[in-house]
């Protein structure tokens, strides 16, 4: 046993110590299902071992970056196991992008490795030559071979290398999420491993009134009571593991108590195999992001049942949904079906977790009110002081406490913004616009800035009006979200042509902007207009832009 487990504190307690230590305690138990595919602790363990061997070979070490970019797959969360056993730093990269935002991302990140499907390595090998640090290409195939130059393919790491030994870890390694930024790029939000650990322990202690767990015997043994008394613990992230909601609520904390998690194939949501996934696995946890995934579910449940053979969805027993709003009429629809479920509507973002409401059957909860975390404040910037309970006052919400981040990769501007302190207590404050009830409960009242939420997917308006300006008539755009009954909101703007141009219609405009852009970013519908609305210092005028919008949409 090396001297870390002998001296392990709290904040010595990490992800990588603590799966190392399941993979002794529970070998054989199933750590990731997917497909036909079981992976046990032992192999998780070897395997992650083996890619981390790969990672020194090639000189990644303490605080380099490794690129994951994946479909939801074993070899995601092998990689971000291998990343954190070696100290190293892994980056979620979003599948959807395209070759000039994946650039940038993996540019921005000083990524020295990437972990690639086969399917997406065309945009890779467009891109490679131009992102020097890159040292390490390994290639999953989901498919046939990109046949890029230099890749290597994952099995031939795995075969090629011998396990590398457990070291030791520091409490201020870096974990790193990539989330999007107000400037429209994606930005990396920075925690301290430790604390981010310990954070993500809280979701077992603090629900049941316990003390926070001090050492890995202390967490091994709490995994091992849960095991005996309600069997092994078996989550599944329906969203993709490259967000926040997904690999953190979908894989790491089913994973900290050595449970199971249920990784679902194919690249889209389909509500029914995911039901069918349920009833093979027994799944306890549903992870979801609101209406986007709510709304199908119920349509295959609903449809499933006028078979006479509805899904057996009697082992779930949460529905836990953050990143986008889980409508009341949603749940109650879900409820019908489900009616023992619980679900958990998670107030938060990459930059901290501020409230939570529980809804039930006999008690389906007022969307957008939450009730806040102990660590959570509304804050009135103008004065710096609390909002008062009941006062009707807005604030920002801001997290305090050991779970707020170190700051932004790269961007101490908008870490300044962000993480911010009163009354010499620091606070992470994402943008969330709120009130304080009477009850001590927050109402959202949407976001300071100007983000978009489609389908839990952040889209910031400046990215998109950029890449609607390079078309060669458009002279200036403005970009914002609408309700929408599907997504939540939807993206649409306005844009004028330059002086003497000829005016495209929006269609066409669109068409232009999928060729730089994600689809989920692309607006589903731009008006023309003579001007786009400014104020004289250049600032924009969302609010008559939407105006505009309406009175010419159809």
């Amino acid at each position: 046993m090396n001297q870390s487990r002998e001296i392990l504190g709290v904040m010595m307690l990490t992800f990588a110590n603590i799966f190392e230590a399941h993979a002794d305690e529970f070998p054989d138990a199933c750590a990731i299902a997917y497909a036909d595919q079981e992976v046990t602790w032992a192999q998780y363990d070897e395997w992650a071992a083996r890619l981390a061997s790969a990672f020194s070979a090639s000189g990644i070490g303490l605080d380099s970056k490794v690129g994951m970019f994946m479909y939801n797959c074993p070899e995601y969360l092998v990689t971000q196991y291998a990343a954190f056993k070696n100290r190293v730093t892994p980056v979620n990269v979003n599948y959807r992008y395209l070759e000039d935002e994946l650039l940038y991302l993996l540019d921005n990140a000083d990524c020295e490795a990437l972990v690639f499907h086969s399917s997406l390595g065309d945009r890779i090998a467009r891109i490679k030559d131009r992102l020097p640090k890159l040292k390490l290409l390994i290639e999953v195939l989901d498919g046939q071979s990109a046949n890029i130059r230099g890749a290597v393919p994952w099995e031939s790491v795995l075969d090629d290398h011998d396990p590398a030994p457990r070291i030791e870890r520091g409490a201020d390694d870096v974990y790193m999420l990539y989330t999007g930024g107000t400037t429209g790029m994606p930005k990396g939000v920075m925690y301290p491993m430790g604390a981010f650990t310990e954070g993500f322990l809280g979701f077992y202690t603090n629900s049941a009134g316990l003390p926070p767990l001090k050492s890995l015997d202390e967490v091994t043994g709490l995994a091992k009571m849960m095991h005996t008394a309600m069997g092994q613990t078996v989550g599944m992230p329906c969203c993709p593991l490259m967000h926040g909601t997904g690999v953190w609520l979908g894989a790491l904390v089913p994973h900290l108590m050595a449970g199971k998690v249920v990784l679902l194939d194919g690249q889209s949501f389909d509500a029914a195999r995911m039901f069918q996934a349920v009833e093979k696995h027994a799944v306890a946890t549903l992870i979801i992001v609101g209406d986007a995934f709510a709304r199908p579910m119920v349509q295959a449940l609903k449809t499933q049942a006028e078979t006479g053979r509805p899904f057996d969805t009697s082992s779930v027993k949460m529905i836990m949904s953050t990143g986008a709003m889980f409508s009341a009429d949603n749940k109650a629809e879900i409820f019908e079906y489900m009616p023992t479920t619980v679900v958990m509507d998670i107030l938060g973002s990459s930059e901290g977790g501020m409230g939570q409401t529980m809804a039930t059957k006999d008690n389906v909860n007022t969307t957008a009110k939450f009730g806040a975390m102990p660590n959570t404040k509304v804050i009135n910037f103008e004065t710096g002081k609390e909002v008062a309970p009941g006062s009707g006052e807005q604030g920002m919400v801001g997290v305090s406490g050991s779970g707020v981040p170190i700051g932004y990769y790269k961007d101490p501007e908008k870490s300044e913004r962000t993480f911010r302190t009163f009354d010499g207590v620091r606070y992470s404050f994402p943008g969330d616009m709120a009130v304080v009830e009477a009850d001590g409960t927050i109402t959202l009242l949407g976001r300071g800035s100007n983000c978009i939420n489609t389908a839990g997917e952040k889209v910031f308006p400046e990215e998109v009006e950029e890449a609607v300006k390079t078309h060669d008539l458009i002279a200036d755009c403005l970009v914002f979200g609408i309700p929408d009954e599907k997504f939540g909101q939807r993206v649409v703007g306005v844009a004028c042509v330059n002086p003497g141009a000829t005016t495209p219609t929006g269609d066409e405009v669109i068409a232009y902007t999928k060729t730089k852009l994600s689809s989920y970013k692309v607006p589903k519908q731009l008006v023309m207009v003579d001007t786009v609305p400014r104020a004289a210092n250049g600032k924009a005028d969302y609010g008559l832009a939407k105006k505009l919008f309406e009175a010419q949409a159809d």
